[in-house]
């Protein structure tokens, strides 16, 4: 059965990894802001021990540290938190392949699957701001208005995330938007 385009729901997402060779980051940090067509949002935050060094450029970056994520749980004991979090939604990510990537390939670690559809809203916005110099996060928001509290932390960038697809949500049509929602393409790493 095809979903009504007015039922869809949105999971933001931002994830904070370890760093590291490609397909080799761990999370340390996720954000979800989870939104419903009525408005309403729902959030998931934690922190992750990846039980693998953290980059000293990324924690000089983040504030994240493996002293921190210590007693943290590691990915396998909130995978089902995030699977059942995100299901029946559209993961959404400022560079959503990254995210995606990268979260997938945690869950194909413990031997589970992660399909999700994917909205990007670094493609959404030059869509509807084809005017901006930059797409990155931080510049893009702040040319925009939004405030980002707690940047490079995941529930500061997932928030600012949020922020931006609201906007850009509003600026465009469901027919138009639904054009840049793409099913996952990654079968292995």
């Amino acid at each position: 059965m095809v979903k009504e385009t007015t039922d869809i729901i949105y999971s933001i997402v931002d994830i904070e990894t370890t760093g590291g060779k490609f397909n080799q980051e761990k999370i340390t940090e996720i954000a979800i802001f989870k939104i419903k067509n009525d408005g309403n949002i729902s959030i998931y935050h934690q922190l992750i021990n990846p039980k693998k060094k953290i980059q000293l450029f990324v924690e000089k970056l983040t504030g994240i540290n493996n002293i921190m994520l210590k007693n943290k749980p590691v990915f396998e004991e909130v995978a089902v938190d995030i699977y059942d979090f995100t299901k029946n939604s559209v993961f959404v990510a400022h560079n959503v392949n990254f995210d995606f990537r990268v979260l997938r390939n945690e869950f194909s670690q413990i031997g589970k699957k992660f399909n999700r559809d994917l909205l990007c809203t670094i493609e959404l916005s030059k869509k509807v701001f084809p005017e901006m110099k930059s797409y990155s996060l931080g510049k893009l928001v702040s040319n925009l208005g939004i405030k980002i509290k707690n940047r490079h932390r995941a529930d500061g960038d997932a928030k600012a995330t949020l922020d931006l697809f609201i906007l850009l949500k509003s600026k465009i049509s469901q027919k138009e938007l639904d054009k840049y929602i793409r099913k996952s393409k990654w079968v292995n790493f």
